[in-house]
């Protein structure tokens, strides 16, 4: 019997767009919609889901975007499972004159406000990442700061929601602190780990560093490792070899190869080629569920 592959779509990050991206890239509600759509429709199992501001096209938090959206997926009766970010709101600039004071371009609010989406949308997934540190996303450097105690909080609302976390990994002591809260019965059911590869100051893209987190690991979790930009389907290939699943999507990659670039949809038909050449098969939305030990959807 094949193993079964959970792979996921992130169908719209919060970095600043490509103005030479070619097609339309998800920003409105019912963009983002579309391309659930899209990704679903490529065989992807989930969809990692962001907003953006509809008119600026930067990232938000907005509530009420998460929720549209949301309620445009089900609406349409999209078969997917839904995992949307809790990421936002953890962004420290320091002042370069006094760095223990934040510049007013910080976003930094408690756990309570970081899961308000979650609490109107109720998702099956949300991510939770278990990570503090400098990182970059072109010139914009920035301090992404999660602290052991909002990260604890945060863990215990998912758990009261019903809504797993997926733990995201940028670093091997994210993973150690991810096992702390499994420890302290934080996560319910198989723990969902996700290791993000190939951010600059986090932990590198290459196969040792897959196997070295990987064997960190509780024994029973869930685990998959994506890499960025042209780095995502050599992490995707090396994730499946090494015994994980796999994530691609234009949050992390907007192109098919060097000067092409990709829809989701394209990407998901790739993973997907990727999976069934190394001998497995993708998950459906509810083989993903059984595997995952998910709640019913809100």
């Amino acid at each position: 019997m094949k193993r079964k592959i959970v792979l996921t779509c992130a169908v719209t990050g919060n970095a600043p767009l490509n103005p030479k991206y070619p097609y339309e890239y998800p920003v409105t509600p019912k963009q983002i919609c579309e391309a659930v759509a899209e990704a679903a429709s490529a065989g992807a199992s989930i969809a990692h889901i962001h907003v953006r501001d509809p008119e600026s096209g930067s990232g938000s938090r907005d509530v009420a975007l998460f929720k549209e959206v949301v309620d445009r997926i089900r609406q349409r009766g999209i078969n997917i499972v839904i995992n949307l970010t809790a990421g936002m709101g953890a962004l420290f600039l320091p002042d370069p004159k006094d760095e223990g004071r934040a510049l007013p371009e910080s976003d930094l609010i408690g756990a309570e406000e970081r899961v308000e989406h979650l609490v109107e949308c109720l998702p099956e997934i949300a991510s939770l990442d278990v990570t503090t540190g400098n990182q970059m996303e072109g010139d914009f450097e920035f301090v992404y700061l999660n602290t052991t105690r909002t990260l604890r909080e945060m863990a215990k609302r998912f758990q009261a929601l019903g809504v797993k976390p997926e733990l995201e990994a940028f670093q091997a002591g994210d993973v150690l602190f991810a096992n702390q809260l499994v420890k302290e019965g934080l996560i319910d059911g198989p723990s969902l780990y996700q290791f993000v590869l190939g951010v600059k100051w986090g932990a590198p893209a290459d196969p040792e560093t897959v196997l070295y987190m990987r064997n960190l690991l509780p024994r029973d979790a869930i685990w998959g490792a994506m890499g960025i930009a042209q780095l995502q389907f050599p992490m995707a290939a090396q994730s499946l070899l090494a015994g994980g699943n796999v994530r691609v999507g234009l949050e992390d990659n907007l192109y098919l190869e060097r000067g092409v670039f990709a829809t989701n949809g394209q990407l998901v038909e790739r993973a997907a080629g990727l999976i069934d050449s190394l001998g497995c098969d993708v998950a459906s939305p509810a083989e993903a569920r059984e595997m995952l030990d998910l709640k019913t959807p809100g």
